[in-house]
């Protein structure tokens, strides 16, 4: 991939419909055909869009590895083709292992793995971690809206 890691926050905020403090990943830190790897600290930040009454609940991840798709998306579109725009349309076997984000000290590192898909549909698996302890981990379909560029 000639894509230089890694890749930070402005980059990926150029590139998802994420903007401002709702775009929560930090940067890109491996990523090929089938995977990518990022970091957030954004879970720790009281002004996180995705908290709900002082706290940050750990289905939020959730939230964190559709971004890491998105940016995922955006890195294997070919330079001359426009990445299409997805939409989460289901999470499944979703494990929550603790109950929230915001208590985590650590940074969140987000991996998503690319299982099956076509122009339509992509299913991936996902798994969040902080200092090597999972802390939610699913497989998430994505519906692509065809004709629809991001």
């Amino acid at each position: 991939m000639t894509t230089p890691l890694p890749l930070d926050h402005d980059w990926i905020a150029r590139r998802i419909p994420h903007h401002g403090k709702m775009c929560v990943l930090d940067g890109v830190h491996a990523w090929d055909d089938e995977q990518i790897r990022c970091r957030a600290t954004s879970h720790r930040h009281p002004d996180n869009p995705l908290r709900r009454d002082g706290r940050l609940g750990v289905a939020a991840g959730i939230e964190y590895a559709a971004q890491a798709m998105a940016v995922h998306g955006s890195l294997v579109t070919p330079k001359e083709g426009k990445p299409t725009l997805g939409y989460l349309a289901s999470v499944r076997g979703v494990e929550l292992c603790v109950e929230r984000l915001d208590d985590i000290a650590a940074p969140l590192e987000i991996e998503a793995r690319r299982l099956s898909g076509n122009d339509t549909t992509i299913l991936y698996s996902f798994t969040v971690s902080a200092d090597g302890k999972r802390l939610l981990s699913g497989r998430a379909a994505v519906l692509m809206a065809p004709g629809s560029p991001a």
